[in-house]
């Protein structure tokens, strides 16, 4: 009898015993069952936003699980959090460089600032195990300092994100992709939703700019001093990179993706949520503070070309002294289009004849520039041509050059040109812009920009 009973309670701790491996995270399902003995992860609970009429009454339950993969959710608010979710390419990956300029453009206290949570967000656990390996040899300090989380929220969490229909004709593969990254993107969201202040969402292909969370905080403390009403800020003018939301607003936004995530690509979907909020307009800050820098899409590997033209990272004209003879509103002085930064000249209305000249401190080989003008499409300038000028005189009133040659003119407010060199083989010593025809609007010089190179003892100044 005795035997009996030990067989009985055998059979029974076998049974519960592969009942706790088959609900364990170190077994996945597939074709054939394997163990995975290198990813280690483990349950974590997210912390819940007490600011959130959604979540304070329990409206609108969106339960997830997710997988903590390295680090540690901190306890402590912090300024920022800055959200990205990752998949696997079929060509090139980004995600460690986009990492590796989020935390070399900050200082240490700006580092102390912010949360940086990344969502792996394939189901290909290979994929997924190598990565986070990586993560952790690369970031180590930054994962125990609480400045970075990575997480995976499993299959099962998922609704159905193939055989959906096809809105806007797209292709089947694109709509799944477009579908699923939208989930990705509301589980993300939602989990970081009290981790910061404000919450900042970028793509996992990205540089970005020098003292970005500075720049960030600054412009937030311009906006609330408007007493405006405002859901989304943008720093970059691209896709769903550089759009800041306060925290409060994330879980709505979360269940928003949720529940029409099959419906259009997200970039729209949040035009949708910032009109439906009451923000009336979008608010554009530049220079933008994040520059794609991607090759290849996500999505089968496609090209993608896409740079912002706004971005400007650690950008340094020459050193120069700028000139005009146009009168300047206020203290926006013509200076300030040729520094880098976000001032700019603004002159009341020009006659021809008039005139914008960058002296150079030095003989300069420019191998391109480009002339913005205008904001929001008012104060262009309408009819101007650009030159390049050789010997230095000094007059009365001003320093200018003695004798100049135009290459080329505005176009809707525009001038670039590229690959100058080629055919001005010779040093500058001024740039000018001339007015060629009277306006009545004023005009705005929102920056020039040229480049350089170094020149050989050939060229003459």
């Amino acid at each position: 009898m005795r035997i009996f009973w030990k067989n009985i309670l055998a059979v029974l701790l076998l049974v519960g015993g592969l009942y706790y491996m088959s609900q364990s995270n170190f077994l996945i399902t597939g074709q054939s069952q394997k163990v995975i003995t290198n990813e280690l992860t483990w349950s974590v609970q997210r912390l819940v936003s007490k600011e959130s009429w959604v979540e304070q009454g329990g409206y609108l339950p969106l339960n997830v699980s997710y997988q903590l993969l390295a680090g540690a959710p901190s306890t402590q608010q912090r300024f920022l959090s800055v959200g990205l979710s990752s998949v696997k390419r079929a060509k090139g990956s980004y995600l460690i460089p986009t990492l590796q300029s989020l935390f070399s453009q900050s200082s240490p206290e700006e580092r102390s600032s912010m949360v940086v949570v990344v969502l792996l967000a394939d189901f290909d656990v290979s994929w997924r195990v190598s990565t986070a390996t990586e993560i952790k040899t690369a970031f180590a300090l930054e994962l125990e300092q609480g400045q970075l989380v990575v997480l995976h929220v499993p299959q099962e969490m998922y609704p159905p994100y193939t055989g959906l229909k096809r809105n806007y004709n797209d292709l089947p593969e694109r709509v799944s992709f477009r579908s699923k990254q939208n989930l990705d993107y509301s589980f993300l969201i939602l989990y970081s939703a009290s981790l910061g202040q404000y919450y900042l969402q970028i793509e996992d292909d990205v540089f970005s700019a020098k003292n970005f969370l500075s720049t960030i905080k600054r412009r937030v403390a311009e906006q609330e001093a408007k007493k405006t009403t405002w859901v989304m800020l943008e720093f970059s003018a691209l896709g769903y990179i550089g759009k800041l939301y306060k925290s409060a607003q994330l879980p709505l936004l979360a269940r928003f993706l949720f529940l029409f995530y099959q419906e259009m690509p997200c970039d729209w979907l949040m035009g949708r949520f910032r009109d439906l909020m009451t923000q009336k307009e979008p608010i554009f800050f530049k220079p933008s503070l994040f520059q794609h820098m991607g090759t290849y899409s996500s999505f089968q590997g496609t090209y993608n070309k896409l740079k912002d033209k706004d971005f400007e990272e650690q950008y340094t004209n020459p050193s120069a002294e700028v000139y005009t003879d146009m009168s300047s509103y206020k203290k926006h002085f013509p200076k300030l289009a040729w520094d880098a930064g976000e001032d700019f000249f603004w002159g009341r209305s020009p006659e021809k004849g008039n005139h914008l000249t960058v002296v150079f401190r030095g003989p300069t080989l420019v191998t391109g520039i480009m002339v913005e003008t205008g904001s929001g499409g008012k104060d262009l300038l309408e009819s101007a041509q650009v030159e390049i000028g050789h010997d230095v005189i000094t007059t009365e009133k001003d320093r200018s050059c003695k004798e100049f040659q135009t290459v080329g003119t505005f176009k809707n407010g525009l001038f670039e040109i590229q690959e100058m060199d080629k055919k001005y083989t010779s040093a500058s010593s001024c740039l000018r812009i001339q007015i060629t025809a009277a306006q009545k609007d004023w005009l705005i010089i929102t920056k020039i920009r040229i480049s350089t190179k170094l020149r050989t003892s050939t060229n003459q100044a």
